[in-house]
């Protein structure tokens, strides 16, 4: 995985609930895993910005619900620093559904995706309304 030029605090842990921004059905899903988190024994995994974890669909259509996918996360509540000094922070924790290799199973993402998501996932950042 590329790294990302940000101090990313991870502030998504096992169990928080998240708004899914694209059209694939899923309209609420639930952070079980992260992919790629080392820590340590008996802590809950966490997640931050551009991150790809494993969701579990709470809401949405019935042919997707109760269904573990993977997702990226593109917006969080927790504030964060970039390199060049300024703080970002957004109004949701949203995902974006993905498949194996990263490729978005939307065709439309609904709202902003954070920048640092445009350098990992590009096509993620090309669908979407726009990037901060």
């Amino acid at each position: 995985m590329k790294a990302i030029n940000a101090s990313i605090v991870r502030g998504l842990t096992h169990g928080t609930i998240c708004t899914c921004a694209d059209n694939s059905g899923a309209k609420e899903v639930k952070i079980i895993t992260v992919y790629g988190y080392k820590g340590r024994r008996r802590t809950n995994p966490k997640g931050g910005i551009a991150d790809m974890v494993n969701v579990v669909v709470k809401k949405g259509k019935p042919e997707i619900r109760k269904k573990v996918e993977k997702a990226v996360v593109i917006r969080v509540r927790k504030e964060y620093k970039r390199p060049d000094g300024t703080r970002v922070k957004f109004e949701d924790n949203a995902v974006v559904l993905v498949d194996e290799k990263g490729m978005p199973k939307g065709s439309e993402v609904k709202g902003v995706v954070a920048k640092e998501v445009g350098e990992r996932y590009p096509k993620i950042a090309g669908i979407s309304a726009g990037v901060v």
